[in-house]
């Protein structure tokens, strides 16, 4: 392969800020640089308004607002949206005063964004100093031409986060779709920074200015080569001379080196520093994430002219196609999951506090990898990631498609790509945790799922690919697929292939959730794997939908409605309990990331029991609640104590029988009910279940416990059972339990052995989900008539003794099979039903009908039987009064 694994420095933070203004620095001889936060002062408005750039433009009447700060609101736990939300994309304004120092003799003014959504263009004194494309990075103008040293001066910022579509500004700026709300407004912080006129370059596409590098790393020592990127902003040649110091984590200097460097009138250096470390002490993943630092020192004569420090983690990596992922030499299974920027009300305006507690909560759960998707991520969450040691997969924007056509994307376009990635390749070069590139995201999506026209992607991934090298060789370069061998839909042409476009790459797949069984996921990635064996491969994304407030009986009872409702909670349980057993028995998989980490906005969904969220996060998208799957894979990842009884949302059960499933990293765990023991079972793959647990009529208690490496661990919930005598309601055919306006409460399908779940009306992805409905008349509670089991199957419902009515609810949805349908039904084995065809007894197809008949209980379970070319919708069985 053409790349080595080598060391990398870490964090490209924003510079460090000082609480002087800049107007101290009147009269100051050259000296380090001084940064000054803006977070506060401004004015927004919401709208576009070219008379707003004016010096003058009387803004009062705007809305007072700090940052970081978005206008957008999007996401909620409901099914349709409330006035609070706003997904509102177009043009917003920010205003705000500031007075500039009296004397820039010697001196630059910089005005640094760490990200604006999504088109930025700055105007300072009405005085247009530049335009930056793009959602996700940091940039800077040099805005001391347009300064009134000593006086008042005005800074207008146009954001602009219109929808990408042909003709609109955002035509040729990456991304041009995906399942993510682009978020508009100064969403990172702002900052002015004074420096000398030269000295390390702040320029440099938004990076440090330094960047490190180390090789030859080993238990003896590591070399580290320092380059130094130096501006000169003046109109005379100046000498510059550097120190370069490696600081240990008791800031000790453990190797120095110096450069002299004449840097020509407006012209730029870039000096190489290399550094021998001994016995260097290495970042070692979660083990251990050690840190230095590499400072540069710059002095212009006997004065200090500019000073950059940065992290340094001394590490090596190598990936290997047959046995996975090394790091410093040691097998180390890369496990974790993808990340989302946004949260409820402040979208993309988040804190370091946000970013802290979004990676705390990753590291509890025991990964050890991230993947940053699909866009370059806040410096806090890189510094997060070194500081904790996650191995990190940084990505562009770079989704979908190249183009709104068929064609490759026009040359504003790609050249928008190539921006986006050396923004981030230079202002992430130094972090340790980053350790290979993504050029790209599922972009040969639009044959297989009809998002727009089969664009040739290929060249741009390729482009993208061959930049990465140039810009960093010592890092792999990968990306995203979705769709090799996927099959097209009806007209379109095959997706282009795009394996070995990267030296790695990552299969998006879905097996379980959009197609096919959990069990494909094993067989399709040794189908991969055999295809390319020498192409180093990782799953990089898995995902079903859990919703915390939908709940299923029996996770194969009915048909998945990925792009609908409902997502029931412990479906995503099994989802990732299933997959979980396919990936981690094949070491050639060199990482595997959930998809998602945390539920996180998208205006394309309507589902589970939210609307604009993806729910398919391990955790809620506000973060207070951490659903059943992210405990299972506590108990798999995490060498921590865990013990978690799965379904304690699902209070109201619908059955008096359950199965109580425990996820733990103890070998056996023992269960309690009201006070009565279970006994014990063992935890197979991190799961102990109880079969049968049969619930009393209101509040139970259970109450789980183990002992794990000597400590005992306990859980306990409470459910509430219900009224065994009542009997109950079966919403035959269907995934989720469920209480219709009349209050009957419906479990869902259960109990059941034979047919097939089938459904009525299938919901379609984003927009392509608003198409006619089929309906069932003669009914009051139409969505009983949603799914239904067709075919010869049985059921055992557990019952008590005595006399029972039982209602078999069914309906015609086939006018092709209307006329020749007949179906039989059993009750413990005695007839009750002949010859039963549901659109002559209910007068036409798409029509509701029921037939009710009496049943001895005696065994304490009836048997019910249904053969034939059986249609049934639901099952309520009632005492007979």
């Amino acid at each position: 392969m053409r790349w080595h694994p080598r060391l990398g420095t870490a964090c490209a933070a924003v510079l460090s800020a000082c609480a002087v203004s800049s107007a101290a620095l009147a009269g100051a001889p050259p000296s380090p640089r001084v940064t000054v936060d803006l977070s506060q002062g401004w004015r927004f408005h919401f709208g576009d308004n070219a008379a707003a750039t004016a010096p003058l433009f009387n803004d009062a009447d705007w809305e007072r607002i700090s940052l970081p700060h978005t206008w957008n609101r999007i996401g909620e736990y409901r099914a349709t949206r409330s006035a609070d939300s706003n997904d509102k994309q177009g043009v917003g304004y920010y205003r705000r005063h500031f007075t500039a120092p009296a004397n820039l003799k010697g001196r630059r003014e910089y005005l640094q964004f760490d990200a604006v959504g999504n088109i930025a263009d700055v105007w300072v004194n009405g005085v247009h100093v530049g335009t930056h494309k793009g959602a996700f990075s940091r940039f800077r103008f040099d805005i001391t031409d347009a300064l009134k040293a000593g006086a008042d001066n005005v800074i207008v910022v146009k954001a602009d986060n219109s929808k990408p579509a042909l003709g609109s500004s955002t035509q040729d700026v990456i991304p041009l779709g995906g399942d993510f709300f682009i978020f508009g407004g100064l969403y990172r912080g702002v900052s002015l920074i004074n420096a000398a006129d030269v000295g390390i370059d702040l320029l440099d596409h938004g990076g440090p200015g330094v960047y490190a590098r180390a090789e030859n790393v080993g238990s003896a020592g590591a070399t580290v080569v320092v380059r130094t990127k130096l501006r000169n902003s003046s109109s005379k040649a100046k000498s510059l001379n550097g120190t370069v110091t490696i600081l240990d984590d008791q800031n000790l200097p453990r190797a120095t080196g110096n450069f002299h460097q004449i840097v020509a009138a407006g012209g730029r250096a870039e000096p190489l520093v290399t550094l021998k470390l001994a016995q260097p002490h290495l970042w070692n993943g979660r083990a251990d994430p050690y840190l230095y630092h590499v400072r540069v020192s710059v002095k212009q004569g006997t004065g200090d002219a500019d000073s950059v420090t940065q992290p340094l983690g001394i590490r090596s990596f190598k990936i290997d196609a047959n046995q996975g992922f090394f790091l410093n030499g040691q097998h180390l299974d890369l496990h974790g999951a993808s990340r989302h920027q946004d949260r409820p009300v402040k979208g993309w305006a988040l804190t370091p506090a946000d970013h802290a507690e979004d990676m705390a909560i990753m590291a509890d759960m025991g990964a050890n990898t991230v993947r940053m998707a699909h866009y370059q991520h806040a410096p806090e969450w890189m510094e997060a990631a070194d500081k904790t040691g996650m191995v990190a997969w940084a990505e562009i924007p770079y989704v979908n498609a190249a183009s709104f056509g068929d064609d490759e994307g026009t040359p504003a376009l790609h050249a928008n790509a190539r921006e986006q990635l050396t923004e981030l390749i230079r202002q992430n070069y130094n972090h340790p945790s980053i350790m290979m590139w993504s050029v790209g995201n599922e972009v040969d999506i639009g044959a297989a799922f009809g998002r727009g026209k089969p664009a040739r992607s290929r060249a741009l991934l390729a482009e993208l690919n061959t930049l990465a090298h140039q810009e960093d060789p010592s890092r792999p370069t990968t990306f995203a697929d979705c769709c090799e061998e996927t099959n097209p839909l009806p007209g379109r042409q095959k997706s282009e292939l795009l394996a070995g476009t990267t030296d790695v790459m990552g299969y998006n797949r879905y097996y379980g959730w959009y197609y096919d069984a959990p069990a494909k996921m094993g067989e399709m990635m040794d189908h991969f794997h055999a295809l390319h064996p020498t192409l180093p491969m990782s799953v990089s994304e898995y995902g079903a939908g859990g919703a915390l407030s939908q709940h299923s009986d029996n996770v194969l009872g009915g048909p998945i409605s990925a792009f609908g409702r409902p997502h029931p909670e412990e479906y995503q349980s099994y989802y990732h309990e299933e997959n979980w057993k396919q990936l981690k028995t094949r070491p050639y998989i060199f990482a595997n990331w959930v998809w998602n980490m945390f539920d996180f906005s998208s205006d394309l969904r309507q589902e589970g029991d939210a609307i604009d969220i993806n729910d398919k996060g391990l955790v809620s998208y506000d973060r207070k609640t951490k659903k059943d799957a992210f405990y299972f894979y506590r108990a798999n990842w995490s060498a921590a104590p865990t013990l978690h009884i799965a379904g304690s949302r699902y209070v109201d059960r619908a059955y008096a029988v359950n199965d109580i499933r425990v996820y733990s990293n103890a070998e056996t765990a023992a269960l309690s009910l009201n006070g009565a023991s279970l006994g014990s079972q063992p935890c197979p793959d991190r799961i102990c279940v109880w079969k049968g647990v049969a619930l009393r009529p209101g509040a139970n208690a259970l109450a789980a416990s183990a002992s794990i490496k000597g400590q005992a661990v306990g859980d306990a919930i409470s459910l509430n059972g219900p009224d065994f005598e009542s009997g109950m309601h079966i919403d035959v055919g269907d995934l989720g339990a469920h209480t219709t306006a009349d209050g009957r409460h419906f479990g869902s399908d259960n109990f059941f052995v034979g047919g097939e779940a089938k459904v009525l009306n299938v919901v379609g992805f984003g927009r392509n989900r608003n198409v006619p409905r089929m309906t069932v008349e003669g009914t009051t509670t139409p969505e009983l008539y949603e799914g239904w089991r067709e075919g010869a199957f049985s059921y055992s419902i557990p019952l008590s003794n005595g006399r029972w009515i039982v209602t078999v609810h069914s309906f015609e949805p086939d006018a092709a099979l209307a006329a020749t349908r007949a179906f039989n039904v059993s009750a413990n084995g005695q007839p009750v039903l002949t010859n039963f065809n549901p659109a002559s007894a209910a007068g036409g197809v798409l029509k509701a009908v029921s037939r009710r008949f009496p049943v001895i209980v005696t065994a304490n379970s009836l048997n019910l039987g249904f053969s034939g070319a059986a249609i049934v919708a639901a099952i309520e069985i009632t005492p007979a009064k």
